[in-house]
């Protein structure tokens, strides 16, 4: 590494965070004066002279996860501007709103705590605390991604589970032997099932019978109350047990009058 001395060296060295500030004033001037700060203190800045542009901007980078806006802005206030990257991020995405204020109208101040604005500061702003608040909100937004990645690990977790038990317990079936056909088929569906199918399990044989009418993995989960990867499962096990290639011919099987045909088709392989 080539020394430029103590000075420089820390200059070079200096970390950026990891999180992007997104910096919405109407006031361009503004905008250059707080990026420029924030930037020589290890953020990335994206600037925005409105919120509309703010909107656009927060929606196409994900790593923005700190927003500074003022209060009065001509198309949209910063209070209507955070509600509206509530909006965008949803439940899957988290961020941190700091407001400026020219005049700090208690009302307004209310109103922006209750819309989940975390902190406010009253123009002219005193940089070294908007700094500390900054940097504050940025511990904050880290602990709350811990939370939702959690929650997405978790709840992948109770899916896989859930896929696991369902296939436990058509394992147990199948090692039990076939149910008879009378009590496999679902009311309203007496048409006689090809013999091929009489291997499947209850299960297996209801999700079948539901791609043969030609609903979705999304349809047949909420119809069985599994996740859509367990049906994905269900429909792999169905074509490989029944030597079928795709859901059209697994369809075609469970077509009225198709017995004779799968017998030959499956004959044929």
């Amino acid at each position: 590494m080539v020394s430029f001395g103590p000075g420089m060296e820390w200059h070079v060295n200096k970390l950026t965070s990891a999180v992007k500030v997104l910096v919405v004033d109407d006031q361009a001037l503004i905008v250059e004066e707080l990026c420029e700060f924030l930037e020589s203190s290890g953020y990335r800045c994206v600037p925005c002279e409105s919120s509309s542009e703010a909107v656009t901007r927060f929606s196409e980078d994900p790593a923005i996860g700190l927003v500074l806006c003022d209060l009065h802005m001509p198309d949209m206030d910063g209070i209507e501007l955070v509600q509206a990257l509530q909006g965008v991020s949803g439940k899957s995405r988290a961020f941190e709103a700091i407001m400026l204020t020219g005049r700090a109208d208690k009302q307004d101040v209310i109103k922006a705590l209750r819309a989940g604005i975390a902190d406010y500061y009253q123009k002219p702003v005193d940089l070294d605390e908007l700094l500390e608040g900054l940097r504050r909100q940025e511990t904050v937004l880290q602990e709350r991604q811990k939370t939702l990645q959690l929650g997405h690990l978790n709840q992948k977790l109770q899916d896989l589970s859930s896929s696991i038990d369902d296939l436990y317990q058509d394992l147990d079936k199948v090692r039990r032997g076939p149910a008879p056909a009378a009590q496999t088929v679902a009311e309203g569906d007496s048409a006689e099932i090809p013999a091929i199918f009489e291997q499947l399990s209850p299960r297996q044989l209801d999700v079948a019978r539901l791609v043969g009418k030609g609903q979705t993995n999304y349809q047949i989960a909420c119809e069985l109350g599994i996740t859509e990867n367990t049906v994905k499962l269900y429909v792999s096990q169905v074509l490989r047990l029944t030597h079928m290639h795709n859901r059209t011919q697994l369809a075609l099987a469970l077509a009225p009058g198709s017995s004779s045909a799968v017998r030959r088709g499956v004959t044929a392989h």
